[in-house]
């Protein structure tokens, strides 16, 4: 061991990545045996390896550059998965519980310290500003099991920036004391700078985003400009003398509704967070956690246990106590309390504050015993704030459970959604709107297909398909989804695709319209009138001008007796999924008749959509629709096939209303489920196996309309 030590502690920045990506690798799969969370796993590991134990590695300066960058993912993150419209329905629960959270662990601490560790008043208050404070410490395992969105994170989450920023304020108030910037112009100065920095921020970053993410696809690139932007957003926050990880809070906040937390882009910030940012600041944090200051006395465990106990004891009465106002269940109230009891980052920048702060010569705020204190106080308060976070999460899955029981099983559900792709231009389009209408909780593949004419070019076409595909699957890779591909040789395109659907036994179908007009001037293209005429299924054909993360309302038109169809649910689901997931508006045009039902449908399946309902009287009003739809919009229109209850003549001049009034703009034209199960393709005298895109009525009509304009002249 003495040996050993002579190579202690290790400098060479090879190995000490090395020994990071050990802890990293190994700590989940030991804690995972122990059945602890590996979050504990990782700040003892640091504990063990740190100065203050085995003395292996040093906190150098890339514990502090990947520490201070895993504290902001871990805001940057909470801010983009919240859900802002419970956020805006429930901001006076925020704003209490954020309240009662700071308050209360603050009275406590500092009444505390004053009358039992017999601390000065200056020292009582810093105290209690950081017990007031927490860190969101165990948000990965909220990320792990899924719950983002439940009402109880989301309220963790905003009471501890409200409560975090609250104490900021008083240790500015504290700061500026001993210092003597007490004055009016202080406070003044810094509310200027501060709505000066959230101005701009809500003003700025948003064109920005969306400047960007219309322009640039490429993976790396958006990856690179949202941190960047979080970044900025931080340094900002510093800049105005707020802690960085407000700027990063804010950031994740305005950019929420250009990450869709189902896309490619969301995988890959949580990927790389998770995998390395996090863990390396959780191993730092441990790092700071000297143990042996336990054993100097009976005095110093003393104080480490009034610090603990009077914190944690206050962050639960807040949270039991608001959950019972809130009327929340007693789970609620175990995540409200297993989030915000916890502290790290926060709580040693508010010591470091502390020791600068001079009282007297030569004597300091912060002395070694309230740091030795704080310090281990951050070690109980992570482990009793990962393993309630853990059990809370368990109880709340559980229950979601019982609650979802006498519903429909979701194994029922035969979704297996197919994209038939040919474009390159638009085919990672059709992969993003397949991930965002997708069930996540069935977790299921897609279906990529490419049919080529079995002529004397298919070779090279199918190679073509293959390296498409491929393309194609890597994509869906990202987003942590299986995709089954297939290149198909088809002397019928049409048939090709039906052959292909119901050997993958696939659900609905979603394509492009075709781009190339001089191929195919028609609007539907050369096969598609035959596809929905022969299968009964859901198609979905799409039209993009602009990706689909900067669109700001979807604006469906549906055709009266809708509602009737077999497939009005499957629709309805699948646009309410994308409207959630795009966190953008969608309105509905429609009859009473079929809005009320869409309204309660939306109302018992996705309340937090925020959906709106017009009157529109009759199907001839859609041209009138077009003044309406801005180019961050996509049109969908809801069709029928000849001979449905909800068909109308009105539909024949759809192919040209489209054309005429809706030309570059994005268009989504959705032909429903008719029979349930497709039937197999037959031909009798009286169902016919092709339909014109405009009939010799339609023609003649035309004429007549042209030659009349003539005359006038």
């Amino acid at each position: 061991m003495i040996f050993l030590s002579t190579y202690f502690p290790i400098t060479s920045p090879t190995l000490i990545f090395f020994v990071v990506l050990i802890i990293i690798l190994f700590a989940p799969i030991i804690m995972g045996k122990l059945r602890i969370p590996h979050i504990i796993g990782m700040v003892l590991a640091g504990m063990l390896i740190g100065q203050n134990g085995l003395n292996v590695l040093t906190r150098d300066s890339s514990f502090e550059l990947f520490g201070k960058v895993g504290l902001l993912y871990i805001m940057f993150l909470a801010g983009l998965e919240m859900d802002l419209e419970s956020v805006k329905k429930n901001s006076r629960r925020f704003l209490v519980f954020g309240l009662l959270t700071c308050l209360i662990p603050l009275a406590l601490t500092y009444g505390m310290s004053r009358w039992l560790l017999e601390y000065s008043h200056t020292a009582s208050f810093l105290l209690g500003c950081i017990m007031a404070s927490n860190t969101l410490i165990a948000y990965p395992i909220i990320t792990r099991y899924g719950l983002q969105r439940d009402s109880s994170v989301m309220l963790s989450v905003g009471s501890s920036m409200l409560s975090l920023f609250l104490s900021l304020m008083m240790l500015a108030a504290l700061s500026a004391a001993y210092k003597g910037d007490t004055g009016i112009g202080f406070w003044l100065l810094f509310l200027l700078k501060f709505a000066a920095f959230l101005a701009v921020l809500a003003w700025t970053l948003p064109k920005l985003a969306r400047y960007f993410l219309r322009r640039y696809s490429d993976a790396v690139m958006q990856y690179i400009f949202v941190l960047s932007a979080m970044f900025l957003s931080a340094a900002l926050s510093e800049a105005v003398g707020v802690e960085g990880i407000v700027g990063a809070f804010l950031s994740g906040l305005i950019l929420n509704r250009y990450i869709p937390h189902v896309s490619p882009l969301m995988n890959r910030i949580e990927f790389i967070g998770n995998a390395l940012f996090i863990p390396y600041f959780l191993i730092g944090v441990g790092m700071l956690i000297n143990v042996r200051t336990l054993f100097e006395g009976v005095h110093m465990l003393w104080i480490v246990t009034m610090i603990a106990f009077f914190g944690t004891f206050g962050k639960a009465v807040a949270a039991y106590l608001s959950s019972l106002l809130f009327r929340l269940p007693k789970s609620a109230g175990n995540m409200m309390f297993g989030l915000t009891c916890a502290h790290a980052a926060g709580a040693i920048a508010m010591v470091m504050v502390g020791m600068q702060l001079e009282v007297s010569p030569g004597v300091y705020l912060v002395n070694d015993e309230i740091l030795n204190g704080v310090v281990i106080m951050i070690l109980i308060t992570c482990i009793i704030s990962t393993l309630m976070t853990q059990h809370a999460s368990q109880q709340i899955i559980l229950a979601n459970r019982e609650a979802n029981t006498g519903m429909e099983a979701r194994d029922s559900d035969d979704e297996k959604i197919m994209l038939c792709v040919k474009y390159p231009e638009i085919a990672p389009q059709l992969l993003e709107l397949a991930i965002m209408v997708r069930n996540e909780q069935l977790n299921r593949g897609l279906v990529a297909l490419n049919v080529v004419y079995d002529d004397a070019l298919s070779a090279s076409h199918r190679e073509q398909g293959l390296q498409l595909l491929e393309r194609l699957q890597q994509r869906a890779a990202a987003s942590d989804i299986r995709m089954q591909t297939q290149v198909r040789l088809a002397s019928n395109i049409a048939n090709g695709i039906k052959h292909a659907f119901r050997e993958f036994g696939a659900s609905e179908i979603i394509m492009g319209m075709h781009v190339h007009t001089d191929v195919n001037p028609k609007f539907w293209g050369e096969f598609i009138q035959s596809l929905y005429n022969g299968l009964n299924r859901q198609i979905v054909l799409t039209r993009f001008v602009q990706p689909l993360n900067t669109l700001r309302r979807i604006q469906v038109a549906v055709p009266s007796r809708a509602e009737f169809e077999p497939g009005f649910h499957r629709w309805l689901e699948r646009l309410s999924r994308m409207a959630s997931n795009l966190d953008c508006r969608i309105q509905f045009h429609g009859r009473n008749e079929s809005l009320e039902l869409i309204r309660e449908y939306i109302n018992n399946h996705h309340p937090s959509v925020r959906a709106e309902y017009t009157f529109m009287g009759h199907w001839n009003e859609l041209p009138t629709l077009a003044a309406n739809i801005n180019d961050d919009h996509m049109f969908v229109v809801i069709t029928a096939r000849k001979g449905t209850i909800s068909y109308k003549s009105a539909l024949e001049r759809l192919p040209n209303e489209l054309q005429q009034h809706f030309s570059g703009k994005n268009l989504m034209i959705l032909f429903p489920d008719q029979y349930g199960d497709a039937k197999e393709e037959s031909m009798t005298f009286t169902a016919a196996q092709h339909q014109e895109e405009s009939s010799v009525y339609d023609t003649i009509a035309r004429w007549i309309h042209s030659k009349s304009k003539k005359v006038r002249k």
